[in-house]
């Protein structure tokens, strides 16, 4: 079991990184170490900006640097990093198209037992109606690298979602191709199509491999980028296998289901089952049990499978 946090490859890379470009820039809201950047601090201190719990702030300084040639990642918890400075986003980062990376960290139900005020569950929703900002959730360690690496040479805005507790390796390494708004195909199926995003992927994964032993030959793809959406690879499903089922760790509106569910209605109707949490506050609790409790798990799966293939 891999025991290296997202947050942790994301920090060494950006030292890697910071060390040729002194541009590169780290900003943070009083979360260094939540966003495991100490040592980025500790290397590159000259490159690391600490603005205390100011995500308005956060951002717009981040707007400003980049636009004076800097090129800065702001690193700070998904929930307050999309919420309370979502203004900022949209004009200082989108509107004036500003080449600043945000980097929300504890996404999700990450910070599961301290509740709805930590849960980041509509951050996807939010990110994807401003225009122009793309949308990145790797699913494992090496994934996490390449979009990184992608993010470096990427023009624009951009926000890239992880995890805060190290999570299963989906890849072996990072020996295959990762492109922003290009879905990679995990498995090929005729039957049905599990779509996923950031660390449901490798539940999805699992899913696939117990449904092939029932008989049932699942295609997965996993959607690292929410946008741009790779629609081309959402058509050839819904044309392909007939029957989708998305999985994500967000909210059943607005996210990676909602997107899905859009392509399909428009160019090629077929049924969709969006699993994600549902509209209430979502219990409280360690990030599995949530999971769990929510039907995000590989049991719901299989059987939302069968539902679908009666």
């Amino acid at each position: 079991m891999n025991s290296i946090p997202n947050r942790q490859i994301i920090c060494d890379a950006l030292i890697a990184f910071g060390k040729i470009d002194r541009d590169i820039l780290v900003l943070t809201s009083d979360s260094r170490g939540s966003a495991s950047m100490t040592n980025f601090a500790k290397e590159l201190p000259e490159q690391l900006i600490e603005v205390g719990i100011a995500e308005q702030n956060l951002v717009g300084i981040a707007a400003g640097l980049a636009a004076s040639g800097k090129k800065p990642f702001v690193a700070s918890p998904a929930c307050f990093l999309t919420m309370r400075s979502i203004e900022q986003i949209k004009v200082d980062v989108a509107y004036s198209k500003t080449n600043v990376k945000l980097i929300g960290i504890s996404g999700g139900v990450s910070y599961g037992a301290l509740g709805m005020s930590h849960h980041s569950l509509q951050d996807l929703a939010v990110m994807r109606a401003i225009p122009g900002v793309a949308i990145v959730l790797p699913a494992d360690r090496f994934e996490t690298k390449l979009a990184v690496e992608a993010l470096l040479v990427h023009k624009g805005p951009a926000y890239m979602r992880i995890g805060r507790n190290a999570v299963a390796d989906v890849y072996q390494s990072e020996e295959y191709e990762f492109q922003i708004g290009k879905a990679v195909t995990l498995a090929e199926g005729k039957d049905l199509t599990i779509i996923a995003t950031g660390e449901m992927v490798k539940v999805a994964v699992d899913s696939a491999v117990e449904l092939k032993h029932m008989g049932i030959n699942c295609r997965v793809l996993n959607m690292h980028t929410i946008k741009p959406l790779d629609e081309e690879a959402i058509i050839k499903a819904a044309r392909e296998t007939g029957k989708i089922i998305t999985i994500e760790e967000h909210s059943i509106f607005g996210g990676l289901g909602s997107a899905v569910a859009e392509v399909v209605a428009q160019n090629h109707p077929a049924p969709v089952k969006i699993l994600g949490i549902l509209d209430e506050p979502a219990i409280a609790g360690k990030a599995q049990e949530v999971f769990a409790y929510y039907g995000l798990c590989v049991k719901n799966i299989k059987k939302i499978a069968l539902e679908l293939l009666k």
